[in-house]
């Protein structure tokens, strides 16, 4: 696919790292949700799961149902595979994938103490490429190669990875600050060697273990940018991920909108594909999805991010929102009033009969053409409600309602 150059483009990770969150994790309808709403909110790329795990084997290929069906379009849904030819098999065996990332670790810390000795560098290199070749001849469209633990890898060592990714095709090379290692001046550095040493699109996937990782991920941006390559930020909804988590979908799209170095930069181009209106419903549904409350202080999204008690702040904001808001809430499509019923409220779960699901959706206004369709959407409600095991929110309802054999797909177990 042609691309332009200088455009910093989204990858959100949500589905594939924000899930493996300890403790935490996401139900394939609420998976599915997350990635309707990045569609919406026009991100590039949802890595949306594990092409090579049995229990996602049906929800993936629902979603490239919706795909196909224009349901779940333009955006890229790609899957995540280690870097070995057995995996990619699995993964064109079983599911329709066309876009995947594979990733291998690359620092000498991973290779003597995670491989423990059984491979070298220079195994590694033979066995990505392999894998690439491999998966191209199995019909996959794009590939990006992933060097895990990027950070702490040696700089000569990255670019002879960078170049046999270039020299066998592949679309681009995920720089993986595994664990937050990077600062906003290495990263810079790091990047500007690898970007000008080889001409490949650059990933930037970066963790939150030293609470920069939003600074990382804009500045190795940045640094592709200024040596002629088109960069990618890898994020999250609401920063969830492993340990610290990774960096933040909002707080990096506010950064390459808002900030000194950003805005109003012809250099750097965000994605005009980017609708930031969505933010805060989709920060509200993945918080409410995960569990997990959205902090007060979250960037853009918490609950104070526009909130002003001192006199002297909220005079000024009063006399004119830009002396204490850089940028406004109604670009985050907040603003709205939020209707809290009161009284009655018929819900639909695992329990409901037919009366009150015909209360439930009538109010979404959603009609059914006979009592056959209604009884076939309320199994799927039932079996949707012991798939999260939480109420159903309004668009978790007319997903289903509007795509029912690609929801029953998604519900479907089969264990081996």
């Amino acid at each position: 696919m042609a691309q332009k150059k200088n455009i910093i483009r989204i990858i959100d990770v949500t589905n594939r790292d924000g899930v493996q969150t300890s403790r935490l994790g996401l139900a394939k309808l609420q998976k599915t949700l997350v990635n309707i709403y990045l569609n919406k909110m026009g991100v590039f790329q949802s890595e949306f799961g594990f092409p090579f795990t049995q229990h996602e084997f049906n929800y993936i290929n629902a979603n490239l149902a919706l795909a196909k069906k224009n349901a779940l379009s333009p955006i890229r849904l790609s899957g995540w595979i280690r870097a070995i030819e057995g995996d990619v098999k699995i993964a064109v065996e079983n599911t329709n994938v066309e876009y995947l990332n594979m990733s291998i670790s690359t620092s000498n810390q991973m290779i003597k103490h995670k491989f423990a000795g059984k491979m070298t560098r220079s195994d590694i290199i033979k066995s990505f490429v392999k894998s690439v070749k491999y998966a191209k001849k199995r019909g996959i469209k794009a590939i990006g190669v992933n060097a895990e633990d990027a950070s702490r890898t040696d700089i000569k060592y990255l670019i002879e990875f960078a170049q046999a990714a270039e020299n066998v095709g592949a679309e681009r090379v995920r720089y993986c600050d595994t664990l937050g290692y990077d600062d906003p001046f290495s990263i810079y550095d790091r990047i500007s060697a690898i970007a000008s040493a080889v001409k490949i699109p650059i990933e930037l996937h970066c963790h939150n273990d030293l609470g920069m990782v939003v600074g990382v991920s804009i500045a190795g941006a940045k640094a592709a940018i200024d040596n002629g390559v088109d960069a990618y930020i890898n994020t999250t909804i609401n920063g969830m991920g492993e340990r610290a988590g990774n960096a933040d979908l909002v707080s990096c799209i506010l950064a390459l909108k808002y900030s000194s170095g950003f805005a109003n930069n012809p250099k750097y181009k965000l994605d005009p594909r980017i609708n930031l209106k969505m933010a805060w419903r989709l920060a509200k549904y993945a918080s409410y999805a995960f569990g997990v409350p959205i902090p007060i202080n979250q960037v853009g999204v918490g609950k104070n991010a526009f909130a002003h008690e001192s006199g002297i702040h909220a005079d000024g904001a009063l006399k004119d929102r830009r002396n204490y808001e850089l940028y406004d809430y109604e670009d985050l499509g907040r603003g709205e009033p939020e209707i809290i019923e009161t009284g009655r409220n018929i819900t639909a779960g695992e329990y409901s009969g037919i009366k009150g699901f015909r209360n439930v959706y009538s109010k979404l206004e959603v009609k059914f053409k006979d009592d056959k369709e209604a009884k076939e959407i309320l199994d799927l409600v039932r079996y949707a409600n012991v798939h999260t095991q939480r109420p159903l929110v309004k668009d978790e309802l007319l997903f289903i309602a509007k795509h029912p054999k690609e929801a029953k797909k998604i519900f479907t177990m089969n264990p081996a």
